[in-house]
C-alpha cells in the first residue's frame, strides 16, 4: 500500500471540495435561501462538504509531518536484532538526509549525507513499494569486505568485542547467537553472530545492478560501492537479507534515519530509547 500517495489523494480531494465550496457552492446555497439575504453560516452544508472541511486540516498536518519531519514505522522482522526487536514502533527523521518531495521522493535540498553506522530506512531496491531498515556499512567508493564473519572497510578491520550471548525464538525455533559490540566510525552497536553457521551462502546471492563490483566465495565477499549508492547490513548478521544478497541501495531510495523507539506493546522499558 502506497500510504503517502493515498494521503496525497485524500488531501487533494478534501482540499478541492473545501475550495470549491468557498468559491462557488456556498454562494449558490445562500442564493437559494431567502433570495440570498440569509447569512452564509445559517445555510446547511451537504454532509460531504462538512466532512471534507473537517478532515482537510487533519490530513494536511499529518501529510506534512510524515513527508518532511518524522514518519512512524513498525519493525516486522528480526534482521536488526538486538538493536531493534520485532514489534518495535520507531520514528524516522525524514529531513536529515535531505528534503524530498513527497510521493515521488525526489530530493530538492541537501542536508546531510548518511554516515557509516547509522540506521537507515530505504525503499527496497528489488521492490521499491517495500520499506527496509538496515545499518549503513559502506559509503560511495568504499571497499567492503566480509570474510569469516569479520567486516573490513577500506582495508581496516572494524573493531569488535565480545559482549555475551543473545537467544531468541524465530518461527518456533530457538536461535542461539554470540553478541558482539561493533564500532563503525564512532557508532558502537551490538551485532549477532551464529557460531554454528556454515560457509557463506553464495547460492543466495542474486543478480543486481553493479554485481560486477563484487567477488564472492564460501568465506564471504568483497564489494566496491558505486557512486551514489550505499551498502547496508542487518545487525543480526546471519539472519538478515541485505546488500550482501541483493546489492546496493541507490541514494534515490533513501527514506530517512531511524532515531527513536516510541512504542513497544511487549516491553514498555523500550519506549523512548534512542536507536544507536
Amino acid at each position: 500500500m502506497n500510504f503517502p500517495l493515498i494521503m496525497f489523494l485524500l488531501l487533494v480531494l478534501t482540499g478541492g471540495i473545501w475550495a470549491l465550496d468557498a468559491l462557488v457552492l456556498r454562494g449558490r446555497r445562500a442564493a437559494r435561501h431567502a433570495g440570498g439575504v440569509r447569512p452564509d453560516d445559517t445555510v446547511p452544508e451537504p454532509w460531504w462538504v462538512e466532512y471534507s472541511k473537517s478532515f482537510f486540516p487533519v490530513i494536511l498536518v499529518v501529510f506534512l509531518l510524515r513527508s518532511f519531519l518524522v514518519e512512524p514505522f513498525k519493525i516486522p522482522s528480526g534482521s536488526m536484532l538486538p538493536t531493534l526487536l520485532v514489534g518495535d514502533f520507531i520514528l524516522v527523521n525524514k529531513y536529515t538526509y535531505g528534503i524530498r518531495l513527497p510521493v515521488i521522493n525526489v530530493k530538492v535540498m541537501d542536508v546531510n549525507a548518511p554516515q557509516r553506522g547509522e540506521v537507515m530506512v530505504f525503499r527496497y531496491p528489488v521492490d521499491p513499494s517495500l520499506d527496509y531498515i538496515k545499518r549503513v556499512v559502506g559509503l560511495p567508493g568504499d571497499q567492503v569486505v566480509y570474510r569469516g564473519r569479520r567486516l573490513t572497510i577500506n582495508g581496516r578491520e572494524v573493531p569488535v568485542r565480545r559482549a555475551g550471548d543473545f537467544n531468541y525464538v524465530e518461527n518456533i525455533r530457538f536461535v542461539s547467537t554470540e553478541r558482539y559490540l561493533e564500532k563503525l566510525d564512532g557508532h558502537e552497536h551490538a551485532i549477532l553472530i551464529r557460531p554454528d553457521e556454515g560457509p557463506f551462502p553464495v547460492s543466495g546471492v542474486r543478480m543486481f545492478p553493479y554485481r560486477d563490483h563484487c567477488a564472492y566465495n564460501d568465506e564471504g565477499f568483497a564489494c566496491k560501492v558505486p557512486p551514489a549508492h550505499y551498502f547496508m547490513m542487518g545487525d543480526n548478521r546471519d539472519g538478515s537479507d541485505d546488500s550482501r544478497y541483493w546489492g546496493f541501495v541507490p541514494e534515490a531510495n533513501i527514506v530517512g534515519k531511524a532515531f527513536l523507539i516510541w512504542w513497544n506493546f511487549d516491553d514498555f522499558k523500550r519506549i523512548g530509547s534512542a536507536i544507536e
